[in-house]
Protein backbone atom coordinates (compact mmCIF):
# COMPACT_ATOMS: atom_id res chain seq x y z
CA UNK A 1 0.00 0.00 0.00
CA UNK A 2 1.54 3.77 -1.04
CA UNK A 3 1.74 5.67 2.14
CA UNK A 4 0.29 9.13 2.77
CA UNK A 5 1.56 11.60 5.06
CA UNK A 6 -2.47 12.15 6.25
CA UNK A 7 -5.95 12.21 5.18
CA UNK A 8 -6.31 13.70 2.32
CA UNK A 9 -9.98 14.67 1.54
CA UNK A 10 -11.34 15.25 -2.37
CA UNK A 11 -10.13 18.84 -3.40
CA UNK A 12 -7.22 19.38 -1.04
CA UNK A 13 -3.79 19.63 -1.45
CA UNK A 14 -2.06 20.73 1.72
CA UNK A 15 -2.13 19.78 5.20
CA UNK A 16 -4.24 23.15 6.34
CA UNK A 17 -6.78 22.37 4.01
CA UNK A 18 -6.85 18.93 4.86
CA UNK A 19 -7.54 19.65 8.32
CA UNK A 20 -10.12 22.72 7.70
CA UNK A 21 -12.25 20.12 5.60
CA UNK A 22 -12.48 17.24 7.91
CA UNK A 23 -13.33 20.20 10.70
CA UNK A 24 -15.86 21.53 8.73
CA UNK A 25 -16.88 17.56 7.98
CA UNK A 26 -17.61 16.88 11.15
CA UNK A 27 -19.26 19.90 12.19
CA UNK A 28 -21.88 19.15 9.50
CA UNK A 29 -22.76 15.59 11.16
CA UNK A 30 -22.51 16.30 14.69
CA UNK A 31 -26.32 16.29 15.23
CA UNK A 32 -26.53 12.90 13.57
CA UNK A 33 -23.28 11.26 14.50
CA UNK A 34 -23.94 9.17 17.41
CA UNK A 35 -27.31 7.91 15.98
CA UNK A 36 -25.24 6.61 12.69
CA UNK A 37 -22.42 5.85 14.12
CA UNK A 38 -24.46 2.93 15.86
CA UNK A 39 -26.54 1.99 12.78
CA UNK A 40 -23.80 1.58 10.72
CA UNK A 41 -21.98 -0.22 12.56
CA UNK A 42 -24.75 -2.87 13.76
CA UNK A 43 -23.78 -1.63 17.32
CA UNK A 44 -20.41 -3.90 17.07
CA UNK A 45 -18.51 -0.49 17.43
CA UNK A 46 -19.45 -1.07 21.30
CA UNK A 47 -18.00 -4.56 21.98
CA UNK A 48 -14.61 -2.70 20.51
CA UNK A 49 -14.91 -0.13 22.64
CA UNK A 50 -15.08 -3.13 25.48
CA UNK A 51 -11.68 -4.36 23.90
CA UNK A 52 -9.89 -0.75 24.67
CA UNK A 53 -11.94 -0.29 28.26
CA UNK A 54 -9.98 -3.98 29.09
CA UNK A 55 -6.64 -3.37 27.59
CA UNK A 56 -5.94 0.46 29.50
CA UNK A 57 -7.88 -0.30 32.93
CA UNK A 58 -4.89 -0.50 35.05
CA UNK A 59 -4.11 2.64 34.22
CA UNK A 60 -7.60 4.09 34.20
CA UNK A 61 -7.68 2.81 37.83
CA UNK A 62 -4.83 4.37 39.53
CA UNK A 63 -5.37 7.51 41.31
CA UNK A 64 -4.64 10.82 40.01
CA UNK A 65 -3.69 9.84 36.93
CA UNK A 66 -4.08 12.41 33.72
CA UNK A 67 -5.78 11.27 30.99
CA UNK A 68 -7.06 12.42 27.49
CA UNK A 69 -9.40 10.90 25.06
CA UNK A 70 -8.30 12.85 21.92
CA UNK A 71 -10.57 13.37 18.90
CA UNK A 72 -13.18 12.61 21.97
CA UNK A 73 -15.63 13.82 19.23
CA UNK A 74 -19.22 13.58 21.05
CA UNK A 75 -18.00 11.71 23.61
CA UNK A 76 -18.93 7.83 23.78
CA UNK A 77 -15.27 6.41 24.63
CA UNK A 78 -14.57 9.64 26.78
CA UNK A 79 -17.56 8.08 29.23
CA UNK A 80 -16.76 4.94 29.03
CA UNK A 81 -13.50 5.66 29.92
CA UNK A 82 -15.14 7.18 33.01
CA UNK A 83 -17.24 4.73 33.98
CA UNK A 84 -14.12 2.99 35.18
CA UNK A 85 -11.64 5.35 35.81
CA UNK A 86 -10.26 6.91 39.60
CA UNK A 87 -10.24 10.97 37.87
CA UNK A 88 -11.91 12.52 35.50
CA UNK A 89 -10.84 11.95 31.65
CA UNK A 90 -10.17 14.81 29.78
CA UNK A 91 -11.53 14.94 26.24
CA UNK A 92 -10.45 17.34 23.35
CA UNK A 93 -11.28 17.80 20.02
CA UNK A 94 -10.83 20.69 17.16
CA UNK A 95 -14.47 20.35 16.02
CA UNK A 96 -16.50 22.47 18.37
CA UNK A 97 -19.93 21.53 17.13
CA UNK A 98 -18.66 17.99 18.52
CA UNK A 99 -17.52 19.09 21.87
CA UNK A 100 -20.89 21.03 22.70
CA UNK A 101 -22.81 17.39 22.36
CA UNK A 102 -20.40 15.87 24.75
CA UNK A 103 -20.70 18.08 27.24
CA UNK A 104 -24.15 17.39 26.82
CA UNK A 105 -24.33 14.24 27.06
CA UNK A 106 -21.72 14.44 29.83
CA UNK A 107 -23.87 16.58 31.82
CA UNK A 108 -26.79 14.00 31.53
CA UNK A 109 -24.83 11.14 33.07
CA UNK A 110 -23.76 13.23 35.87
CA UNK A 111 -20.69 13.87 34.56
CA UNK A 112 -18.53 17.07 34.55
CA UNK A 113 -15.85 16.04 32.03
CA UNK A 114 -12.93 18.47 31.14
CA UNK A 115 -13.22 19.24 27.64
CA UNK A 116 -11.13 21.89 25.56
CA UNK A 117 -10.79 22.68 21.79
CA UNK A 118 -7.40 21.52 20.35
CA UNK A 119 -5.65 20.45 17.33
CA UNK A 120 -4.18 16.89 17.82
CA UNK A 121 -1.17 18.17 15.71
CA UNK A 122 -0.27 20.79 18.15
CA UNK A 123 -1.95 19.96 21.66
CA UNK A 124 -1.95 23.13 24.42
CA UNK A 125 -0.13 20.41 27.26
CA UNK A 126 2.87 20.20 28.72
CA UNK A 127 5.47 17.48 27.40
CA UNK A 128 5.78 14.45 29.92
CA UNK A 129 2.39 15.74 31.62
CA UNK A 130 -0.22 12.72 30.40
CA UNK A 131 -0.54 9.25 31.98
CA UNK A 132 -2.12 7.85 29.18
CA UNK A 133 -3.83 8.63 25.35
CA UNK A 134 -7.06 6.94 23.52
CA UNK A 135 -7.41 8.23 19.82
CA UNK A 136 -11.08 5.85 19.05
CA UNK A 137 -11.63 6.26 15.19
CA UNK A 138 -10.09 10.12 14.54
CA UNK A 139 -6.61 9.47 14.37
CA UNK A 140 -7.32 8.50 10.22
CA UNK A 141 -8.56 11.95 10.07
CA UNK A 142 -5.11 13.82 10.97
CA UNK A 143 -3.38 15.69 8.66
CA UNK A 144 -0.17 14.33 9.29
CA UNK A 145 0.38 10.81 10.89
CA UNK A 146 3.65 10.52 11.81
CA UNK A 147 3.75 14.47 13.29
CA UNK A 148 0.41 13.38 14.87
CA UNK A 149 2.01 10.47 16.58
CA UNK A 150 5.34 12.47 17.61
CA UNK A 151 3.50 14.80 19.33
CA UNK A 152 1.45 12.49 21.05
CA UNK A 153 4.67 10.52 22.22
CA UNK A 154 5.74 14.25 23.35
CA UNK A 155 3.02 15.00 25.85
CA UNK A 156 2.95 11.06 27.38
CA UNK A 157 5.03 10.73 30.56
CA UNK A 158 7.93 7.99 30.25
CA UNK A 159 6.29 4.55 29.65
CA UNK A 160 2.35 5.58 29.69
CA UNK A 161 0.53 3.74 26.67
CA UNK A 162 -0.96 4.94 23.77
CA UNK A 163 -4.12 3.54 22.64
CA UNK A 164 -5.23 3.52 18.99
CA UNK A 165 -8.92 2.73 17.71
CA UNK A 166 -9.31 2.52 14.21
CA UNK A 167 -10.59 0.95 11.40
CA UNK A 168 -8.33 -1.11 9.47
CA UNK A 169 -8.41 -3.48 6.27
CA UNK A 170 -9.10 -7.01 6.71
CA UNK A 171 -6.90 -9.74 5.78
CA UNK A 172 -9.30 -12.49 4.75
CA UNK A 173 -10.54 -12.26 1.46
CA UNK A 174 -14.58 -13.03 2.13
CA UNK A 175 -13.95 -9.89 5.02
CA UNK A 176 -12.52 -7.80 2.39
CA UNK A 177 -14.84 -8.63 0.12
CA UNK A 178 -17.72 -8.14 2.34
CA UNK A 179 -16.61 -4.81 3.76
CA UNK A 180 -16.35 -3.34 0.65
CA UNK A 181 -18.89 -3.59 -0.98
CA UNK A 182 -20.22 -2.68 2.39
CA UNK A 183 -18.52 0.63 2.61
CA UNK A 184 -18.52 1.71 -1.16
CA UNK A 185 -22.40 1.24 -1.36
CA UNK A 186 -24.19 0.89 1.54
CA UNK A 187 -22.29 3.16 4.34
CA UNK A 188 -22.48 6.08 2.20
CA UNK A 189 -26.31 5.48 0.81
CA UNK A 190 -27.63 5.19 4.83
CA UNK A 191 -25.01 7.80 5.87
CA UNK A 192 -26.26 10.56 3.24
CA UNK A 193 -30.13 9.66 3.84
CA UNK A 194 -30.02 10.36 7.47
CA UNK A 195 -27.01 13.01 7.58
CA UNK A 196 -28.16 14.63 4.56
CA UNK A 197 -24.28 14.79 4.09
CA UNK A 198 -23.33 12.65 0.66
CA UNK A 199 -19.40 14.33 1.03
CA UNK A 200 -18.76 13.18 4.53
CA UNK A 201 -20.08 9.57 4.55
CA UNK A 202 -18.39 9.04 0.39
CA UNK A 203 -15.67 10.20 2.85
CA UNK A 204 -15.60 7.60 5.09
CA UNK A 205 -14.80 4.89 3.25
CA UNK A 206 -11.71 6.50 0.89
CA UNK A 207 -10.11 7.87 4.37
CA UNK A 208 -10.24 3.58 5.43
CA UNK A 209 -8.92 3.11 2.23
CA UNK A 210 -6.54 4.95 2.03
CA UNK A 211 -4.94 4.33 5.70
CA UNK A 212 -2.08 2.67 6.52
CA UNK A 213 -2.29 -1.46 7.52
CA UNK A 214 -1.83 -2.69 11.26
CA UNK A 215 1.42 -3.31 10.68
CA UNK A 216 2.37 -0.30 8.71
CA UNK A 217 1.15 1.59 11.73
CA UNK A 218 2.28 -0.29 14.21
CA UNK A 219 5.96 0.63 12.31
CA UNK A 220 5.17 4.39 12.39
CA UNK A 221 4.02 3.86 16.43
CA UNK A 222 8.01 2.25 16.79
CA UNK A 223 9.97 5.35 14.48
CA UNK A 224 7.72 7.89 16.65
CA UNK A 225 9.23 6.00 20.15
CA UNK A 226 6.64 4.05 21.34
CA UNK A 227 7.89 0.88 22.47
CA UNK A 228 6.38 -2.56 22.48
CA UNK A 229 4.05 -1.56 19.87
CA UNK A 230 1.64 -3.91 18.93
CA UNK A 231 -2.22 -4.57 17.59
CA UNK A 232 -4.71 -6.54 17.84
CA UNK A 233 -7.50 -7.69 14.68
CA UNK A 234 -11.49 -6.92 15.66
CA UNK A 235 -14.20 -8.59 13.81
CA UNK A 236 -12.13 -9.94 11.61
CA UNK A 237 -9.80 -6.69 10.87
CA UNK A 238 -12.40 -3.95 10.07
CA UNK A 239 -10.87 -2.78 13.21
CA UNK A 240 -7.70 -2.89 15.14
CA UNK A 241 -6.38 -1.73 18.19
CA UNK A 242 -2.79 -0.87 18.64
CA UNK A 243 -0.95 -0.18 21.44
CA UNK A 244 2.28 1.12 22.51
CA UNK A 245 4.26 2.78 25.64
CA UNK A 246 6.35 6.07 25.49
CA UNK A 247 9.84 5.06 25.49
CA UNK A 248 11.20 5.07 29.18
Amino acid sequence: MQMVAGTTPPGTSSEQQAARWVQRMFAGIAPRYDFLNHLLSFNIDRSWRRVLMRRLAPVLQKPDARILDLCCGTGDVLLDLQEIAATPVMGADFCHPMLVSAQQKASSRGFRAPLFEADALELPLAAGSLDAITISFGFRNLANYAAGLRELHRVLKPGAPLAILEFSHPPGLITKAGYGIYSRVLLPAVGTLVSGSWQAYAYLPDSIRKFPTAEELRRMMNDAGFEDARYELLTGGIAALHLGAKSA
